[in-house]
């Protein structure tokens, strides 16, 4: 009597046997050699102590416990491959949990994701924003999209979209008021915003050669989404990420009054960890974010795109 379950490719050898009364037909169906099958029924015979066919010359037939056991395999078959589908479905369908920043949200992703939708109907994605580092073993989430150096404790980074900085403002500044912003110089009579980016108007301002224009007057906005917003709201002139600021531009909500634009040594990220890296569902989504850069011509450069888990934490997420 057997005391421990059989191995499984033994079961699936016995059904296929079994369904075919054939080991030749059974070898065809699995992909493997007629002796294969016969080893496979022989280990279970000797496992369960039975004999489970009757080995004719031209015929195989089951044994009163092959017929016994056969259902009982099937059934057990069946609800492995259930299970089994089940898990495919939900790996390829379903939702999808993405975590990143409300700037990178409210910028660039939230206008583009009705585009994934109509691709992918059978996938929703969950977008959580938020500054807090997401935590991978402990969150619900399937992909984090990041901002910063590429460096990720354990984790595979994709870099995707590279920036630069460069001026933006409401339409109604080149035309109203008694000082239309036409040129560079003409920013010192204009209010300049800021937010928390390490490249500022200080760095804009010497790359166009523009003096006494003070590259700290003005508001500053915590997150890249207000200086967003204050410019569209034609509170003044914001040095805007192209990233973020590329759905206002696109829907004319702002303009780019000057050619000059600024690099930044940040990039965003697409960041997972390796068990989930090849998961349909987030590969789909990380091959869609790929396309919706490459669009925008922001994609960036194909070397540095895959970066095998780093011992070393990057410092930000933003």
């Amino acid at each position: 009597m057997a005391t421990r379950l059989p191995p499984l490719n033994t079961l699936r050898a016995f059904e296929a046997a079994a369904r075919h009364m054939s080991f030749t037909k059974a070898a065809d169906e699995l992909f493997v050699t007629q002796a294969a099958v016969s080893h496979q029924i022989k280990t279970l015979e000797d496992a369960l102590g039975v004999k489970l066919f009757k080995r004719l010359n031209r015929a195989l037939l089951l044994t009163e416990e092959g017929q016994t056991f056969i259902p009982s395999v099937r059934q057990a078959l069946d609800l492995l491959m259930q299970g089994v589908n089940k898990i495919s479905q939900v790996e390829a369908t379903g939702a999808l949990n993405v975590s990143t920043l409300p700037s990178f949200a409210a910028g660039w992703l939230v206008a583009r994701l009705d585009r994934f939708r109509k691709k992918h109907p059978e996938i929703d994605v969950r977008l959580t924003a938020g500054e807090r580092l997401v935590d991978f073993a402990r969150d619900d989430v399937d992909l984090a999209i990041r901002y910063g150096q590429g460096r990720y404790t354990d984790l595979i980074s994709d870099r995707f979209m590279e920036e630069e900085v460069f001026p933006v403002c409401s339409p109604t500044l080149l035309e109203d008021g008694p000082h239309p912003l036409k040129t560079p110089e003409d920013l010192k009579y204009h209010t300049l915003l800021h937010d928390d980016m390490k490249v500022g108007w200080a760095q804009w301002l010497d790359a166009a050669g523009i003096t006494g224009v003070n590259p700290k007057q003005g508001p500053y906005f915590d997150m890249s989404a207000l200086v967003i917003q204050a410019a569209i709201q034609g509170q003044g002139v914001a040095l805007g990420r192209s990233t973020l600021a590329a759905s206002a531009l696109e829907s004319g909500l702002l303009v780019k009054p000057f050619d000059l634009t600024i690099p930044i040594d940040y990039a965003y990220f697409i960041v997972c960890p390796p068990e989930y890296y090849n998961r349909p569902k987030v590969r789909a989504f990380r091959e869609w974010l790929f396309e919706e850069a490459e669009k925008a011509g922001v994609r960036a450069a194909l070397r540095d795109d895959v970066s095998p888990p780093d011992k070393t934490k990057d410092i930000r997420l933003w």
